[in-house]
């Protein structure tokens, strides 16, 4: 008996290690800070399009007669997304990684919408479509929001069956959608579900929080990243994004809601990359870690890790160490909150913010500028 228990106490203990560690990845520790929420990733330098825009979006066409009309109406502008990434082990040594996933095409023109953790780092990048034509996308024509977690490929090709959007706030919970992907990288497969949850917020790690997302029971397995979430009419209303699962628990999906990505996109294609309101920050939520590493005088706040030299926050005196308790007006806590309320705001409108050095609080100005173009 005494056996038996221990082995039902060992299966325990490493199903959870396992699932802590699943949504742990990727967290910072205050002694070397070395990422910001606030700040862009690399981008090709060169725009595709400043005059495009996306395709008209009705949210109003009425249901098909079953799921299998949905499916067959948007699975051939689904398409497969496969990489290579130079990665290195602990002896440094180089080695290449493959990655599967998924995406859609938004544009007739050869204009794919995906994930940036799809592409991220990628050296080489293919497109495989579901009528079996594969293209060669090249890096410099990736362009990606890592805050949103989206980007959009950008391949030599014409005449593509583009996909319709419609909109993810007409959509009620209940309703029936349904997830098309390159599941596990063994091709297009769709799976069914409905709409759990609107407007959820999910930090995926320790510097990136995702919002406005739709949670869905359809089945999201690895691969599926990129791929539309689509309502009966065949329109796509979220882009898978993230799912969690743990054991004995059924497992929940995540979209982007089209209504938050679709002006993402635009400027992605537009201009390359995404204008932000910029204060030039690295940041860090108070916890227990900081506050012993630091000696902080505050249990919570959000922590300055670095500024950069002539940034808006430079200006206002704001210095590494500082703890920001006010934003505008608001309290803050977290750097979340401090995000949304930044990204919110208006470039070159000055925003008050209350934050402790030391034992002492301190208010200061602060105008937001429009944040760098990513170099590439």
């Amino acid at each position: 008996m005494k056996r038996q228990n221990f082995k039902t106490f060992l299966l325990a203990f490493v199903m959870v290690m396992v699932l802590g560690v699943t949504l742990l990845t990727g967290c910072i520790t205050i002694t070397s800070p070395t990422s910001s929420t606030l700040t862009t990733n690399s981008t090709p330098t060169t725009a595709i399009s400043e005059s495009w825009t996306p395709p008209t979006t009705s949210g109003t066409t009425g249901q098909l007669a079953s799921i299998a009309d949905a499916v067959a109406l948007v699975k051939p502008s689904v398409v497969a997304i496969n990489t290579e990434v130079v990665s290195y082990d602990i002896f440094n040594r180089q080695y290449t990684q493959q990655g599967a996933g998924s995406g859609w095409i938004i544009d007739a023109n050869g204009i794919i919408v995906t994930n940036n953790h799809v592409v991220e780092g990628a050296k080489s990048i293919t497109v495989i479509t579901d009528a079996g034509v594969t293209y060669k996308a090249n890096p410099s024509n990736v362009y990606t929001d890592p805050l949103n977690d989206l980007a959009i490929i950008k391949i030599d090709a014409k005449n593509l069956p583009a996909l319709k959007t419609g909109k993810s706030s007409n959509m009620r919970i209940g309703d029936w959608v349904v997830a098309i992907g390159n599941a596990l990288g063994q091709g297009i497969r769709a799976t069914e579900g409905i709409i759990s949850r609107k407007g959820v917020l999910l930090q995926v790690d320790q510097n990136e929080t995702l919002y406005d997302l739709i949670e869905t029971s359809a089945a999201i397995n690895p691969g599926n990243s990129g791929g539309p979430l689509v309502n009966l009419a065949g329109e796509v209303i979220g882009i898978t994004s993230a799912k969690i699962s743990s054991v004995g628990v059924e497992g929940m999906g995540y979209g982007i809601s089209i209504d938050t990505a679709l002006p993402i996109i635009q400027e992605l294609v537009n201009k390359g990359y995404v204008i932000r309101p910029y204060i030039g920050v690295s940041l860090y939520t108070v916890d227990q870690l900081a506050i012993a590493q630091l000696d902080l005088k505050v249990d919570k706040g959000v922590l300055i890790t670095s500024v950069s030299a002539g940034s808006p926050a430079d200006k206002a005196g704001l210095k590494q160490y500082d703890v920001i308790v006010s934003l505008g007006g608001t309290d803050v806590s977290t750097v979340e909150e401090l995000t949304k309320i930044l990204h919110a705001s208006t470039i070159g409108t000055a925003l008050e913010i209350k934050y402790w050095r030391g034992s002492t609080q301190y208010s200061t100005m602060v105008t937001p500028i429009e944040s760098p173009r990513p170099q590439g």
